[in-house]
């Protein structure tokens, strides 16, 4: 099937994704605008995971102060290369994670950076609460388990539903990024400050 250059160019500016990528994935996809979108999200994210190990010691620190300077916000998110760091979706989502972490204040970056006694402490009260129901072993320890997925997406950035679209999750956001820009792309640390503490 012949695939018109003008489709080719209205997926390569929604995606971002390279020309003959573009023409491969609509050939694929028998002209389908839609279907090849989604081929190309999913080579996309599939080239991210790969890229996932991959050095960064380049990218830029962000900032957010919220209207009424109560609250500040300090990101630094990292790539592998001086040019990604300037590209306009490098810094939108810098600008989308420190928004992030203004409105949902979380406390750790990733899962691993929770320390193994508040992990101790949570699953222990969870059981506590958990066990007074009289439900069997096995379904309570399923409830703990679900019930710390919800303490992760409370507190671990990564695991946060964002702010703009619940459905997707801050983690989603930047494995997207790394599939647009082709570099691993990863968030070091945040700092939030709110005025009084918190």
């Amino acid at each position: 099937m012949e695939i018109p250059a003008s489709l080719v160019k209205q997926l390569r500016d929604q995606t971002g994704a390279g020309m003959m990528e573009c023409k491969a994935a609509l050939q694929e996809a028998n002209g389908n605008l839609e279907e090849a979108v989604t081929i190309l999200r999913k080579r996309g994210l599939a080239q991210a995971s790969k890229k996932s190990g991959r050095a960064t010691g380049e990218g830029l620190i962000g900032s957010y102060i919220h209207a009424g300077g109560k609250i500040g916000v300090l990101v630094e998110l990292n790539c592998e290369s001086d040019f990604v760091a300037r590209t306009e979706d490098f810094q939108a989502l810098l600008k989308e994670i420190a928004l992030q972490v203004a409105a949902a204040s979380p406390t750790w970056v990733r899962r691993e950076d929770v320390p193994a006694d508040v992990l101790e402490r949570e699953r222990s009260v969870y059981r506590a609460q958990v066990e007074a129901s009289g439900k069997p072993a096995n379904v309570i320890d399923k409830i703990v388990e679900g019930k710390l997925e919800s303490f992760y997406e409370q507190h671990v950035l990564l695991d946060q539903p964002s702010i703009r679209d619940p459905k997707t999750k801050v983690h989603q956001l930047v494995q997207a990024a790394i599939a647009k820009l082709g570099e691993n792309i990863s968030v070091a640390r945040f700092v939030r400050f709110k005025v009084g503490g918190e």
